[in-house]
């Protein structure tokens, strides 16, 4: 390797762990949350609206079969711009939400000497570290769908700032507290647990059938989202619930949402809790599938790239 330049240094150049440089291990992490994010991002828009439109306009709580009938109603009034909502700073947010979440959770890993399947330890602390930068993404994200059903159109991402502005950006940081429990949900289950079982799924399938990688991605992400769309939903409504109230009004907290959310178990049960969850469950496995396969495709890019120009040997890679 060249010596001196500015992508000398061992955060580039160190591929000792896997055949992989950090650096490459992050475009890797970086380039499957992007794919990810392009194809769920129907799904995600969908079922915000669901748990958003748990409360009519004036406030009362509905019946989630309504709430459903209601964000039907907006997906048929405008289908693309439904779609569409939030994806611009949700691809923006790979940047500004993914670089500080995977640099703390691959950071770590590294300093722990985890190699190229980080653990709970570094699950952990990526999703207490990285919620303040991920979080303004995330409310703005919220906010260009929260008036869908007065508007028919998603609000711009100017107009949200500037009303922000006005209270020195505080309500970017509405819902940080949930998002940190729903990003370690995410992480221990989605970024962790998942590979894992992944590989033993593949060990068992090889030996055992025909079925592919991209087969065992799929059932792995299939056992896995029921038990991470458990964890992180009544989290997820107590984030819409924070972030989709008016910026310019007074902000809900923790406790407030949370006392939404038990008013609602009580007129309608579980289904009141569990707004969006079957939703929930097909987007985390097209979300979880999406973002593993995106990485597997990057990583094997880049083994195969440093293997090939000689950066790596096959004992390395092995």
């Amino acid at each position: 390797m060249g010596k001196g330049g500015m992508f000398s240094g061992p955060y580039f150049t160190d591929r000792k762990k896997k055949g992989l440089s950090q650096f490459e291990m992050m475009v890797a992490y970086l380039g499957g949350s992007a794919f990810q994010t392009v194809i769920d991002n129907p799904v995600t828009a969908y079922r915000q609206l669901v748990q958003q439109y748990a409360k009519d306009l004036s406030g009362k709580v509905v019946d989630p079969k309504i709430a459903r009938m209601e964000a039907n109603a907006v997906f048929k009034a405008s289908p693309l711009s439904a779609s569409l909502s939030g994806l611009g700073p949700r691809l923006i947010g790979v940047g500004f939400k993914r670089i500080p979440k995977f640099g703390f959770f691959i950071g770590i890993s590294y300093f722990l000497s985890e190699g190229e399947q980080p653990g709970l330890a570094a699950a952990t602390g990526a999703s207490i570290f990285s919620a303040p930068f991920i979080n303004p993404i995330r409310m703005i994200e919220k906010q260009q769908r929260a008036y869908f059903k007065q508007t028919g159109a998603q609000k711009p991402i100017l107009e949200i700032l500037r009303e922000s502005k006005e209270y020195k950006f505080k309500p970017l940081f509405r819902g940080t507290l949930p998002l940190m429990g729903h990003s370690l949900a995410s992480a221990t289950t989605g970024l962790v647990g998942q590979p894992i079982l992944q590989k033993k799924i593949e060990k068992y399938l090889k030996a055992n059938s025909s079925v592919g990688s991209f087969g065992c991605n799929l059932i792995s992400s299939a056992v896995v989202s029921p038990i991470y769309v458990a964890m992180t939903n009544p989290l997820s409504r107590l984030e819409v619930i924070m972030q989709t109230s008016s910026i310019k009004g007074k902000s809900i907290t923790v406790m407030e949402a949370i006392g939404e959310v038990v008013r609602d178990s009580k007129e309608f049960g579980l289904r009141g809790v569990f707004r969006g969850q079957g939703i929930g469950i097909a987007k985390a496995v097209i979300s979880l599938s999406m973002f593993h396969q995106g990485r597997i495709w990057c990583m094997d890019y880049f083994k195969d790239r440093n293997k090939r120009l000689g950066y790596v040997t096959s004992t390395q890679m092995a």
